[in-house]
């Protein structure tokens, strides 16, 4: 079914305990992902988009709320089988290593593989296919560190398709990308849903390029988390108060954002 329901989060809030102090970041937060969505999470920095990130996938707890992942909650799925449904491509750089492209990407297939990590016929044909639909084939055997900024993010989505989970979610994707390296990985992660029916959710700050191709947008303000498909923000008037600057303002009939 196209529009089932992957992950649910309900009446969430995230922040961070310390001793007995709760620092609450945003509260009465409500998420769907569905399968085969595109998914934009976008907002001001610094106003707690990894933070939920690392919220909904587990990493870090609720502080009230629950999130369901396949109708069960994230925190009671044995790391295995969370593994096996949810994918993370995190914008932390590589530890140093001699892996090929190749290698890196079949890091992806561990949660399937045994304790002594033999690929099967079954596992690199995950891996080459994977390798396929983001088209860095021709990268197999380079090291990691010989290859450029966008080369190596569409080496990680690989890893996360290679890992074969309903569920991708990644965090700043398009950082240090160049605008045609940002619109190639935008037109990818579309491609991907359509094709692959996965669920993708990414944080982004090229918000333009967000409206034009998600299917669904998540916005974070101060005051509240809100879920919606693009044209209905626009008509709302959502992104209007995105940006407290005068100077930044939405313009609905070109849905995007103009400097004044």
């Amino acid at each position: 079914m196209k529009n089932e329901i992957i992950l649910q989060a309900s009446k969430i809030s995230i922040g961070y305990s310390h001793k007995k102090e709760k620092t609450i970041i945003a509260s009465n937060i409500d998420l769907s992902l569905r399968k085969g969505k595109l998914i934009a999470l976008i907002g001001a920095n610094g106003i707690g988009k990894s933070t939920l990130l690392k919220t909904i996938t587990g990493i870090q707890k609720t502080i009230t709320g629950t999130v369901l992942l396949n109708g069960t909650s994230i925190h009671n799925l044995d790391s295995l089988i969370l593994a096996q449904n949810l994918s993370v491509v995190l914008t932390e750089k590589l530890p140093p290593s001699n892996l090929t492209v190749f290698e890196l990407v079949a890091l992806g297939r561990q949660p399937y593989t045994n304790w002594i990590g033999k690929l099967t016929d079954l596992d690199i044909a995950k891996v080459e296919q994977a390798m396929q639909l983001t088209q860095i084939c021709h990268l197999a055997t380079k090291k990691h560190f010989e290859i450029s900024d966008g080369q190596l993010q569409k080496v990680l989505i690989a890893r996360a398709l290679a890992q074969d989970t309903p569920l991708i979610i990644l965090d700043e994707p398009t950082t240090h990308l160049d605008l045609l390296h940002k619109v190639s990985l935008f037109k990818l992660l579309k491609k991907l849903t359509q094709e692959t029916e996965k669920c993708i959710l990414f944080s982004t700050h090229d918000i333009d390029m967000a409206i034009q191709l998600s299917d669904e947008m998540i916005i974070m303000t101060p005051e509240t988390v809100i879920q919606d498909e693009p044209c209905n923000f626009i008509s709302k008037g959502s992104f209007n108060n995105l940006f407290n600057d005068e100077h930044i303002i939405f313009d609905p009939e070109k849905g995007k954002f103009l400097i004044v």
